[in-house]
């Protein structure tokens, strides 16, 4: 039987996370629920908004008859509505009573973006112009978000640096709240298996999108350079960075960490992090001065990038669903 957890806030503690002892390899961790555990069906209804300068977000909502309240999801580097974290997550969320809406970012709902930039690990400008519009047709609920990866990086952002947004609450997982060091610990040993799935995609999206959208005032590199790039710095230092007003990596990696802003955060926030995730080093996990009282920070010496399996013969096989939703609850019933 499932016993909810209640969160500790104003300091970092052990998370209740405890998966069996033959899963306790971080790449187990991570490869295991992507590809070996079959997500739910989630039934989505689409929506397609139009931002202030004429591109477009997609969203895709789940929400039960009277919800209890509306949770907004990010997903992560090239995730979408189809990611197995987003599908398990709505459902627990869901059958607690919950409403879900995804807010795809640009370019990763199928279809190429209109306008040059796209996302990235500190682009709030979207989430700051949609999140009201939820708010908004759903009013009398509370509206609180949950981010992974990049996404948890970029709520971690607007968290600290938009407190007047009308959220009520966050969860941030598996957020490489440090830039630089993930960079750099993805381009490490097996972690480097990762970085070439992603930059495999990533090229691919931008290569396709250079043919449908001007971007020759925007990029100074050819598709040959684009194809030559094997790592994240290289694509931040030459794409992310110079589409989104960056000087370069080091500077959109400064700028967009959201680890020295955590402190600034005013609303009950929930970091979920392993110790052990392939896709970061030590150099995310904040001190205990980084954090204030309204930050329950979790961290788990298992876990991977955003795995939290506990075992294939566990009933409850994945930990984060009813961990969020356990939250969620805290706050809001």
């Amino acid at each position: 039987m499932h016993t909810p957890h209640k969160s500790q806030f104003g300091q970092i503690q052990a998370a209740s996370f405890r998966p069996s002892f033959a899963w306790r390899n971080p790449h187990l961790q991570t490869i295991v629920p992507k590809f070996f555990i079959k997500s739910p069906n989630c039934i989505m209804r689409t929506e397609r908004i139009t931002t202030p300068d004429n591109d477009f977000l997609d969203l895709a909502w789940s929400v039960p008859d009277s919800p209890k309240a509306m949770v907004v999801l990010f997903h992560g580097l090239e995730g979408s509505s189809e990611s197995h974290y987003i599908k398990h997550l709505i459902i627990s969320l869901n059958n607690a009573g919950f409403g879900a809406v995804l807010m795809h970012f640009r370019g990763c709902s199928g279809e190429p973006n209109l306008r040059p930039k796209a996302y990235h690990s500190g682009a709030t400008f979207d989430p700051e112009f949609i999140i009201p519009i939820i708010k908004q047709r759903y009013a009398a609920l509370p509206l609180l978000a949950v981010g992974f990866s990049l996404g948890g990086n970029m709520l971690m952002k607007l968290m600290a640096n938009y407190s007047h947004l009308p959220i009520d609450g966050s969860v941030s997982v598996s957020a490489p709240l440090n830039l630089a060091a993930s960079s750099e610990a993805i381009n490490k040993g097996f972690a480097r298996v990762y970085q070439r799935h992603l930059m495999r995609s990533m090229k691919a999206n931008i290569i396709k999108k250079m043919h449908l959208v001007d971007m020759s005032n925007d990029l100074l590199v050819s598709n040959h350079d684009i194809h030559k790039m094997t790592r994240f710095r290289q694509f931040d230092d030459h794409i992310t960075s110079v589409l989104h007003g960056y000087k370069d990596a080091d500077d959109y990696y400064t700028k967009c960490s959201a680890l020295p802003d955590l402190h600034k955060i005013q609303k009950p926030t929930l970091i979920i992090h392993a110790a052990d995730d392939p896709f970061m080093n030590d150099k995310v996990i904040p001190t205990q001065t980084q954090i204030n009282s309204n930050i329950a920070y979790e961290l788990s010496q298992y876990g991977g990038h955003v795995g939290f399996l506990t075992g294939l013969s566990a009933r409850d096989k994945l930990w984060l669903p009813p961990r969020i939703t356990d939250f969620v609850s805290e706050l809001t019933c």
